[in-house]
């Protein structure tokens, strides 16, 4: 087997600038709206970027995944957090799914145990893509050099992973069961921007997770560096399908519905699969779809507008699509159309 360097993977597993010493005001409406331009082609750590659009439609809304905004948009949209609650949660609580929804409401799912800061996870063998890419750009002193457009992408890890931290923390919180809008058998949201993801928690009731929770919800106690296990296995979560490039500008969801040509393009790029639809993809709490299908936006403690922004989990295409790494460069008000989110918020007491 091949064999890889070992990953330490903290809470902030890519390397990136400090954040400025002030925030910045929150953009309007029209301001906020951004266009999306994927790197030329995707690079590994990053995997996207972004750039500004012309100014945009005033007031356009964040919308989701279903061709038509549905109750759960309607209400984050400017409806009451209760319709939006009991569009989200959808009644009665799935019967028969993994994990428990104790201490939290019932489209959630409960997240508690020791979370290991600091991991080291040793890969055993690489992508064929990801080796070829290394030895290619190979220098004397053995170490990979210059642009890469190849993701890092580890068949198999060593077991068990191990905790570096001298303690780990105690955790407990619930996680939305799905992706948002958190309901089985739907596609999840996309082209939604972080700063629309934090408002459409707390208008049900609910937060953006951290980094930490989602490593925690992801990983569990075993820190496994796929939802499923040590080997990567794209029959089990939507990873790896072959990369489209983008070739048309892309809107926010409702403002592109509206233009045929970016509803057109959309729908070439297009490779989610439904929420829950696949049964293996579950952590060891019972959270559907945290690796792959969709990137997460997720908040990143102790930094200042515009750098509070990550992106976890990884999407359908060839890129990491495991746990531990966060993307963190991508600013408040970027979007994306592999972006979307999920929810979390604290538990009652015991």
């Amino acid at each position: 087997m091949a064999s890889g360097g070992p990953e330490r993977a903290g809470a902030a597993a890519d390397a990136e600038p400090a954040p400025p010493d002030a925030a910045v005001a929150e953009p309007s409406d029209a301001a906020a709206e951004l266009s999306y331009t994927p790197a030329e082609p995707p690079y590994a750590a990053a995997e996207l970027a972004y750039t500004p659009a012309e100014p945009p439609d005033a007031g356009a809304a964040m919308s989701y995944a279903a061709a038509a905004p549905d109750a759960a948009a309607e209400a984050v949209d400017g409806g009451s957090p209760d319709a939006a609650a009991e569009a989200v949660d959808g009644g009665a609580p799935d019967a028969g799914l993994p994990g428990s929804s104790e201490g939290c409401p019932d489209d959630m799912v409960l997240v508690e145990g020791d979370y290991c800061p600091v991991v080291e996870q040793i890969c055993l063998k690489h992508h064929k893509e990801y080796e070829k890419d290394q030895a290619r750009r190979a220098t004397a002193y053995k170490e990979a050099e210059g642009p890469t457009s190849v993701s890092e992408r580890c068949l198999e890890y060593r077991q068990p992973s191990e905790c570096l931290s001298k303690k780990r923390a105690p955790m407990r919180f619930c996680v939305d069961r799905y992706e948002w809008p958190n309901r089985k058998g739907e596609l999840p949201a996309l082209l939604v921007s972080w700063r629309q993801a934090v408002k459409a928690c707390e208008g049900v009731g609910k937060r953006l997770c951290t980094e930490d929770e989602f490593n925690f919800a992801c990983e569990g106690e075993e820190m496994l560096p796929y939802t499923y296990g040590f080997a990567r296995d794209a029959t089990k979560c939507n990873i790896d399908r072959p990369f489209r490039q983008r070739e048309v500008t892309l809107y926010h969801y409702e403002r592109c519905m509206r233009h045929p040509k970016c509803k057109a393009e959309l729908e070439r790029l297009d490779q989610r699969v439904p929420a829950g639809s696949m049964p293996a993809c579950v952590s060891p709490f019972g959270a559907y779809d945290l690796n792959g299908n969709i990137n997460e936006w997720v908040m990143r403690p102790g930094r200042k507008s515009p750098e509070r922004s990550g992106l976890k989990g990884g999407w359908w295409g060839p890129m990491r699509g495991r746990c531990r790494p966060t993307v963190g460069f991508h600013k408040e008000e970027d979007y994306g159309y592999e972006q979307g989110f999920r929810c979390c918020k604290e538990a009652a007491a015991r």
